[in-house]
C-alpha cells in the first residue's frame, strides 16, 4: 500500500471515530423527544379523564327498544309544538356520569307513608296550600326525611324527599349517618332508620326522563363512557296542582324503589278502592310511573288514553301508555335505575 493510501485510510478512520459520538447524541435526542411526547400525551389523557363531563361530551343516539306511540324529537301539539329537551337530558346525563366517577357507597332516603316515623319539625316551617307542614324550600314533612346540619342534631334544617339518592360518608352502625346528597346539595346527618343502604357496586346506567313542561317521557341506557342510547320516546301526563288531593310531580333525581303490577288507589277523600293503575314503578312518595288508570278494581287494562301528552292531570304520578309502562316496569331495575324529572 502506498504512503498516500495509508494516510487516506488513517484520516478516514479518524473521521469515522469523530463522527460516531455525534450520531449517538442525535439518536439519544430523538429518543428523548419521543419519550417527552409520549409523556405529554399521557398527561393530557389523564387530565381529560379527570375533567368533569359536560353536555358536550355526551353522545345520545336513538336505538328504540319500544316503538309504540313513539314521538319525534319535535312534534305538533294543538296550534304549537312540543319537544324532547335533549339539551337538558344531556346536562343531567353528564351529572350522572360525574357522580359515578369516584367510588362511593350509595343509599336511598326512604319514608313512604311515614313508615319510618314522621320527620321532626324543621327549624323554619310553614303550612302550604294543602295545609301540610313544609320546609323553607317547599318540601313537605309528610313522607320526607329530616336533614340535620352536621353537628346540629337538635332539630333538622330541611327535609329530603323519599327516593333521593345519597352517598354515605360514615358507618350506619351509629344513630346518625353522615351523608352527601346526590339528589340534593350539601353534607348532612340523618337518622339511620331513614336510609336504605344499596352498596358500593351499584351502577346507574338506566334513566327515565319525565318532562313536566312538554308532558313526555324518555328512557335512555348507557352503552359506554359518555355514550347513551334512547330506548323510547312517548307521551305522558304528570301530576297537577289542585288541593287538597292532586299534587305536581316533583322535579329532581330519584331512584326506582318499588314495583307493583297493579297499584290500587282510593277514591279521593276516602279509603274505598276506586281502581288500579297497571305496571307501576314508584320513585318518590306516592309517585309512580304507571299505565292508564282503570276506574274499576276488577276492570281490564286499558292501553291508551286521549289525555296522554296533553296537560297535567294526575295526582303526582306519571301516566303513560300501559304497554310503555310495562316496558319501564321490566327494564328499569329496582334500586339500580333513576327517574329524572325535568321542567
Amino acid at each position: 500500500m502506498s504512503v498516500y493510501a495509508k494516510l487516506t485510510l488513517f484520516f478516514s478512520c479518524v473521521a469515522l471515530v469523530a463522527c460516531n459520538p455525534k450520531k449517538e447524541t442525535k439518536t439519544d435526542d430523538t429518543a428523548q423527544r419521543r419519550r417527552d411526547s409520549l409523556e405529554t400525551i399521557r398527561k393530557a389523557e389523564e387530565e381529560a379523564r379527570k375533567r368533569p363531563r359536560t353536555a358536550e361530551d355526551i353522545t345520545l343516539n336513538k336505538e328504540l327498544a319500544f316503538d309504540k306511540h313513539t314521538l319525534e324529537e319535535t312534534y305538533p301539539y294543538k296550534d304549537t309544538s312540543r319537544r324532547f329537551q335533549l339539551d337538558k337530558v344531556k346536562e343531567r346525563l353528564a351529572f350522572v356520569e360525574n357522580f359515578q366517577r369516584t367510588p362511593a357507597t350509595y343509599g336511598i332516603l326512604q319514608n313512604h307513608k311515614n313508615k319510618n316515623k314522621e320527620a321532626p319539625l324543621v327549624k323554619k316551617f310553614h303550612r302550604n296550600e294543602y295545609t301540610r307542614i313544609s320546609d323553607s324550600l317547599g318540601t313537605e314533612r309528610y313522607q320526607s326525611v329530616p336533614l340535620y346540619a352536621v353537628g346540629e342534631v337538635d332539630a333538622p334544617t330541611l327535609y329530603g324527599r323519599d327516593g333521593s339518592l345519597v352517598k354515605l360518608l360514615s358507618s350506619d352502625t351509629v344513630d346518625f349517618v353522615k351523608l352527601e346528597g346526590v339528589s340534593f346539595d350539601g353534607t348532612w346527618e340523618v337518622p339511620k332508620r331513614y336510609i336504605k343502604r344499596i352498596g358500593d357496586t351499584v351502577t346507574f346506567h338506566r334513566v327515565v326522563f319525565v318532562d313536566v313542561t312538554n308532558q313526555n317521557i324518555l328512557t335512555v341506557e348507557r352503552t359506554g363512557d359518555c355514550e347513551w342510547v334512547i330506548k323510547s320516546m312517548n307521551p305522558a301526563t304528570t301530576g297537577r296542582h289542585k288541593p287538597p288531593y292532586a299534587q305536581e310531580t316533583p322535579t329532581g333525581i330519584f331512584v326506582v324503589q318499588e314495583k307493583k303490577e297493579k297499584m290500587y288507589y282510593y277514591k279521593d277523600g276516602t279509603t274505598s278502592i276506586e281502581g288500579f293503575a297497571p305496571y307501576a314503578s314508584r320513585f318518590t312518595n306516592g309517585a309512580y310511573v304507571h299505565g292508564v288508570p282503570v276506574n274499576n278494581p276488577k276492570g281490564a287494562i286499558i292501553e291508551y288514553s286521549w289525555s296522554l301528552g296533553t296537560i297535567p292531570r294526575s295526582h303526582m304520578c306519571v301516566r303513560n301508555a300501559s304497554s310503555h309502562a310495562k316496558f319501564v316496569f321490566d327494564w328499569a331495575r329496582k334500586y339500580n335505575s333513576l327517574v329524572v324529572v325535568i321542567d
